[in-house]
């Protein structure tokens, strides 16, 4: 069964989509199945992977919203082993029309869970907002990924995600954990950057990624022409980042793995 982790910031210009597109992509040049569900409605995961969206069918709304099955909203993209579930600015209407809707926090768990078993990860790119789209993704998740820049008010708003994350625990998904905090946009001769940095292992000393994603311009150009940053220009910093970053997320879940058949065996 695939691991459903939801990349999420309520914070804007952290490097969320970034992250899904380019940790997916990573993965699936590791042979890895993935697919990644753009629950943004600013789509910019979609545009990222050079799905054009005027020429979609179905998107991420009208499976949340029931009028098609997830599987027929996924569409197929040039970049090997991944998989996307586009999103549009229909969804932005979205966490108004949950309200009327039964189960409104689990629109979207019963649709990835028609189409979990197909792939090894899942990653939903969530938008930068605490509403019932972000609800709906956190609730659908084994865990969380947290891209945050290295400015003081990432701290802010990392301190608001951790406790929206322990309510949704407390009322939809028990078993929701924190994968891990990821540095975007890191320039180390800042010292901001540092302190940053320490003040967030000071509180989080075991959830914070030992990679980190530099400031990079490859990165910044790589959604224009429609491609993960290892296709579009696969020997610059970005790309090295997000290869690293790859590795330790897998290891990461294999540790993850071993602890949970231990604790089962006891």
């Amino acid at each position: 069964m695939g691991k459903i982790i939801a990349v999420s910031n309520q914070k804007g210009g952290v490097g969320k989509s970034t992250t899904a597109v380019n940790l997916a992509a990573a993965l699936g040049l590791k042979g890895k199945k993935i697919l990644v569900i753009d629950f943004d409605p600013q789509g910019n995961t979609t545009t990222s992977f050079g799905i054009e969206k005027r020429r979609i069918r179905n998107t991420v709304y009208e499976a949340v919203i029931g009028n098609c099955r997830m599987v027929e909203a996924v569409v197929a993209t040039n970049f090997r082993g991944v998989s996307v579930v586009p999103a549009t600015q229909t969804l932005s209407g979205a966490a108004v029309e949950f309200l009327e809707l039964d189960r409104r926090a689990l629109r979207l768990k019963m649709q990835i869970l028609t189409v979990k078993d197909d792939y090894d990860y899942i990653f939903i790119d969530c938008p930068p907002t605490l509403d019932l789209i972000t609800i709906n993704a956190l609730a659908a998740c084994d865990s969380v990924i947290i891209p945050i820049q290295c400015e003081f008010l990432s701290l802010e708003g990392l301190v608001e995600l951790t406790e929206a994350i322990k309510k949704v625990k407390n009322s939809f998904n028990p078993n929701i954990i924190i994968d891990g905090i990821l540095f975007t946009m890191y320039m180390k001769r800042y010292n901001l950057t540092a302190q940053v940095v320490e003040e967030v292992k000071t509180h989080f000393p075991k959830m914070v990624y030992k990679t980190v994603i530099p400031r990079n311009v490859a990165l910044s150009e790589a959604p224009s022409f429609g491609q993960p940053i290892m296709y579009y220009n696969p020997k610059c910093k970005g790309a090295i980042a997000y290869e690293e970053f790859a590795e330790e997320f897998l290891k990461r879940q294999k540790k993850r793995e071993k602890q949970v058949l231990i604790k089962n065996n006891k």
